[in-house]
């Protein structure tokens, strides 16, 4: 088995779980091209799996299809995303290729937005789109703050070596902010190097895992003195509770700049 970030675009990555015999499940496939370029070397799309509606995640779908006309396409109860040819929600499992998933419901970028969890694939493994980011989390564009904040608390009680596979490479961006909102936390330090040398060296941040971020990403560790107290000192007063401290550390996070 192996798992492939093919980059598309500026910073996506379309996710690809390959296995042995060239089956392959895509998520996100925003972009055909890397998908189809892919094939060329013996790789077998039997599905795709959708977390959300926004053109970079959906915009392949349809040259997928016309490629692969029996190609199964498994997304969010979202009318946005037309090609889909299997709803899912909270609850379900998707059996696909030589995998099964579980569908958590993952509100907050997105009203719809969905993750996929397969605790069996390895030692756990997380697709979870735009909700989650290594040191980060995705933008409340549909969704509220209270809303992100218990889809992150879903992720973080996932098992600590799930692996977490995120859309996008925004990693050395977010450990600059993490930083600066808990410049004490000495993992977080040891992440940011280890970021550094790898986009250094062109490779990927990701996977993250489910530890690493609970222990390096201020957006799920709210609970923790550090963040409280980095947002009481934004605020000029103790915040009222977790929901006040997340949804004023992502207004920070909006309006950051290096």
């Amino acid at each position: 088995m192996r798992l492939l970030p093919l980059p598309a675009f500026d910073d996506n990555y379309l996710w690809t779980l390959v296995g042995d015999d060239g089956i392959a499940v895509v998520v996100d496939p925003g972009d055909a091209g890397p998908i189809l370029a892919a094939a060329a070397d013996g790789l077998r799309p039997v599905a795709v799996l959708v977390t959300h509606h926004h053109g970079d995640h959906i915009g392949g779908l349809a040259a997928l299809r016309e490629r692969w006309p029996d190609l199964s396409i498994h997304a969010p109860h979202d009318p946005r995303i037309a090609p889909a040819t299997h709803r899912v929600r909270e609850g379900d499992a998707v059996e696909v290729g030589h995998w099964r998933f579980d569908v958590l419901e993952v509100p907050g970028h997105t009203r719809s937005h969905i993750a996929f969890h397969g605790p069996e694939i390895g030692e756990g493994l997380l697709f979870c789109g735009d909700t989650l980011f290594s040191l980060g989390c995705g933008r409340l564009f549909e969704g509220s703050a209270a809303q992100m904040l218990a889809s992150l608390d879903h992720f973080a009680a996932l098992p600590d070596a799930t692996r977490v596979c995120c859309a996008h490479e925004y990693t050395a961006a977010n450990a600059a902010f993490a930083l600066a909102v808990d410049p004490g936390n000495a993992a977080l330090a040891t992440r940011a190097d280890a970021v550094h040398a790898l986009r250094a060296a062109g490779k990927p941040t990701l996977p993250s895992t489910i530890a690493l971020e609970r222990a390096t990403n201020p957006f799920l560790r709210c609970d923790s003195t550090a963040i409280r107290d980095a947002i009481a000192a934004r605020l000029g007063r103790l915040p009222e509770d977790r929901i006040e401290t997340f949804a004023e550390l992502r207004r920070w996070k909006d309006g950051f700049r290096t």
